[in-house]
């Protein structure tokens, strides 16, 4: 396997406090989060990055891992030393019990130092000293241990959904009622049999609907959380509703508090100019199309986008010269005159 620097990985120093240490991961996990970087290497980055954080954020998980010293090279060949292993153990013949505190997401590397910590359990690598945490049953020569503090994987029970949302539910900030579906497992049955509740299909759809109030100063890719709103377990504990929000409207181009929307001309009021009524988030409004604007150039109007955490973003009002459908003759005669002695 190969040895990882957890402090190159988060760019900081061998000797940076928890809170340098939680700043760069804070930093680094917006970057990389799935959710926000698509990219194939975000993923993996972003799991490394947590390992880090992991290790170096807990008090004896980094006393460990500094224990090997620093002349380890990033990528670099590593066997544990005595101590070290990982946990691998399987002593019940009869009932082939088995234990693997192998790490689920972690690395090989990752696991091998901290195997016997995984469970939130105080460092005892390698050793039997303390039987405190097992249970301990000999019966001839068959032993067999148990591990009595042993948590259950938890269900994760919270659902992320996308938020599509215009400029004017932003800039109203009324609460935005959402309608879906929810999927959960039948508390009643395990599937496959006839059960009233979900049909022996084992999964049951509830129609749900909850209002969503958007913050002031909402950006693209930001997370809103409904506490409990999410999926309940058989043990009734809930989970939460995420909802990623993201601008979508056929009227509006978001770059952040700031809009962009389309005015349309005529190739005359291009050439000659004119004044335009336009519609906008804060109302009707008249804007003054100065002669010889061209298609694409933007006239910005100020205070009139978004609200922001203070103030109010500007709009842009793009100009766009459209040719009118079924000219008559006589105009197009008069664009051909034109022409001629352009």
């Amino acid at each position: 396997m190969k040895y990882k620097d957890y402090y190159e990985i988060l760019g900081v120093s061998r000797d940076a406090d928890s809170s340098a240490i939680k700043s760069a991961y804070r930093k680094l996990a917006r970057k990389y989060h799935p959710d926000v970087n698509k990219t194939k290497e975000a993923e993996e980055k972003f799991k490394d990055i947590n390992e880090a954080y992991e290790v170096l954020s807990d008090k004896n998980k980094r006393q460990r891992y500094d224990s090997l010293g620093s002349n380890w090279q990033s990528g670099a060949d590593y066997t544990p030393p005595p101590g070290f292993e990982n946990f691998n153990f399987n002593f019940n013949q009869s009932g082939a019990q088995s234990f693997n505190f192998g790490g689920g997401n972690f690395s090989d590397f990752f696991s091998s130092l901290f195997g016997d910590m995984m469970g939130g359990t105080s460092s005892n690598a390698g050793n039997f000293s303390n039987f405190s945490d097992f249970g301990f049953n000999q019966a001839g020569t068959n032993t067999s241990y148990t591990r009595s503090s042993a948590r259950e994987k938890q269900e994760d029970l919270d659902i992320t959904k996308t938020l599509n949302v215009t400029a004017k539910e932003i800039f109203d900030g009324k609460p935005i009622t959402v309608t879906f579906t929810e999927f959960e497992k039948c508390t009643e049955c395990h599937g496959g049999k006839y059960c009233s509740n979900c049909g022996g299909t084992g999964i049951v759809s509830t129609p749900k609907n909850v209002k969503v109030k958007l913050p002031k100063g909402i950006e693209e890719g930001k997370k809103i959380r409904l506490k409990g709103e999410g999926k309940k377990d058989r043990f009734g504990r809930k989970g939460d509703l995420y909802f990623v929000v993201h601008f979508k409207d056929n009227e509006y181009e978001f770059d952040g508090a700031n809009l962009t929307k389309d005015v349309e001309i005529t190739p005359p009021e291009a050439v000659l100019g004119c004044t335009k009524d336009i519609q906008t988030l804060h109302g009707k409004i008249n804007i003054k199309i100065p002669a010889g604007v061209s298609s694409g150039q933007s006239l910005r109007l100020k205070q009139l986008g978004l609200p922001k955490t203070s103030g109010l973003g500007d709009l842009n009002a793009r100009i766009k010269i459209v040719i009118p459908k079924n000219m008559k003759t006589e105009v197009i005669d008069l664009y051909k005159k034109i022409a001629a002695i352009s």
